[in-house]
This record gives structure tokens, C-alpha cells and sequence, in this order.
């Protein structure tokens, strides 16, 4: 494992701690959305856009950008609130989420917002969408690499791995997924409803390289990601291992939480615990 300085693995835990405290005061005003699995993913994201990907939010279509793809687009509060923070748009339009008319829809619109690189909500989806943008990348010519984010009940539609079977025939080497592995879905534990362990073996028997990680150790996902990159011949998949509603007391661990909104108070409470 490389050195990583302190200070690194300060700046990116203070990054998703902000990631967090957004994500929370815009589920809450808006009264509605997805706040568990965004927490549980804060980490990678704040990892992804601080650190791994190359990308310039003055020039959101840069043809030689990384791309990142939020295939399971529930989550939509942790992109927009991302984003904000890189500077694609302006932080006073987090609290418009869910608002008629507003860009910050409920699941990511790549029509309306700067940023976005794809409509996502139907789950299973995503990952088909990030193997066109890799293998399109090569095809140009071009050394951009490109990331999507699953959720793990996600991981039980069958086109997932349709697209897993795709990405390996063509050797998609600049590929990455990584999974929010928070072991809950809306209708409860993974495991009771269809269990799809183990994760990283699935991936390995299609060909992929993957590795298992802590996915709220920054040490862990930074030297993950060093090891996708040096990968060469094949796609790579991170199984990070999550807290649903991490950081959040009351909601760590706690399946109501996938798509319900905190109270004015709970947002109170919460937000003490991301100071």
C-alpha cells in the first residue's frame, strides 16, 4: 500500500463529512428522498471527485474528462451535492431539491444540470450506460476512464450483469464499479430478500478483477482505486463495505431510513453529528 499523507485522508474525510451534512439538510427541506444509502456512499464519492477523477467543472463537457455514472440514482442528494461543492452550479440551488422545476429532480436528469453524465433511476441501468461510455473511450482514441456507483440490491437485476459480461469481452480495462455494499434495501436486509453473496467472486467468475474493501477507510479506497488503475486487460470492482446511514446515529444500520426524510429536529440532530 502507498503512502498516503494524514493530511490527504483529513481534507477527503472533511470533504464527506460536508457531503453528508448537504445531503441531510436537502432531504429534509425537501421532505422527501433517499438519505441512507447516499450517507453510506459519501465516502467514495468524496474520493472519486477530490482525488481520482479528472474532471474540470468550468468545461462540464470536456471531451477528455473522467465520467461517473450514480446508477443507482435514489441517491441523487450525494451527486447534487458533490457538484456543488466542485463548482458546477451554484450551492444555493441544493435547497430546490425535488421542486417543481427545479434541475435537482429527484433522480439525476443530464438534460437539466450540468455535471450529470446520466439520467439514472431505473435501477440496473447504470452500469450498462458506463460500459458504452468506456468502450466509446477507446474507440476515440481517448484515455478518459470511467466510474459507476451500484447499489447492492441493485445488484439482483439481471441486466447488471449482462453489462458485467460486456465490459469483460472488450477487455474494458478503463472501467471501474465500485458497490455501495451497505447490505439493505427498501424491502429490507439483502440477505432475506435475495441474497447475492458473494459479490466479489460473481465478478471474478466474469472476468473482472475485484477487491474488497472498508468503503469508509480512505486508505483503503484511494489504494483500491491506485490498484484499478494499474490493472490492465480487464474492468474493475470494488465491493466496498458500508454503513447505511453512516455518520448519523439513528440512522446507521436502520433500513426505515432508506427513502425517508428527517424531521426539522432529526436534521438538527444530525447535523450536530457532522460538525
Amino acid at each position: 500500500m502507498r503512502d498516503i499523507s494524514e493530511q490527504v485522508i483529513e481534507e477527503l474525510t472533511g470533504k464527506a463529512r460536508r457531503l453528508r451534512r448537504e445531503v441531510i439538510k436537502m432531504v429534509g427541506e425537501a421532505g422527501s428522498g433517499h438519505p441512507g444509502g447516499a450517507l453510506s456512499a459519501a465516502d467514495l464519492v468524496a474520493c472519486l471527485y477530490f482525488r481520482e477523477m479528472r474532471h474540470d467543472p468550468e468545461r462540464p463537457d470536456w471531451p477528455e474528462r473522467d465520467r461517473f455514472v450514480l446508477s443507482k440514482g435514489h441517491v441523487a442528494p450525494l451527486l447534487y451535492a458533490v457538484l456543488a461543492e466542485c463548482g458546477y452550479f451554484p450551492s444555493e440551488w441544493l435547497g430546490t431539491l425535488r421542486r417543481l422545476g427545479s434541475p435537482l429532480q429527484g433522480h439525476p436528469d443530464m438534460r437539466k444540470l450540468p455535471g450529470v453524465e446520466a439520467s439514472t433511476g431505473s435501477l440496473g441501468q447504470g452500469i450498462g450506460w458506463a460500459v458504452g461510455m468506456a468502450l466509446a473511450a477507446r474507440l476515440d482514441g481517448r484515455d478518459s476512464r470511467t466510474y459507476v456507483l451500484l447499489g447492492d440490491g441493485e445488484m439482483q437485476e439481471g441486466m447488471v450483469w449482462e453489462a458485467v459480461m460486456a465490459a469483460k469481452h472488450y477487455r474494458l480495462d478503463n472501467l471501474v464499479a465500485l458497490v455501495d455494499n451497505n447490505g439493505l434495501q427498501i424491502d429490507g436486509p439483502l440477505a432475506e430478500v435475495m441474497s447475492i453473496e458473494p459479490i466479489a467472486d460473481k465478478f471474478r467468475a466474469f472476468g473482472w478483477e475485484a477487491r474488497e474493501i472498508d468503503g469508509h477507510d480512505m486508505i483503503q479506497i484511494i489504494d483500491a482505486l491506485n490498484q484499478a488503475r494499474e490493472t490492465k486487460g480487464k474492468p474493475f470492482a470494488i465491493i466496498a463495505r458500508t454503513i447505511k446511514g453512516k455518520g448519523c446515529s439513528f440512522m446507521e444500520h436502520q433500513v426505515d431510513w432508506h427513502g425517508k426524510a428527517p424531521s426539522p429536529q432529526q436534521v438538527e440532530e444530525a447535523l450536530k453529528e457532522f460538525a
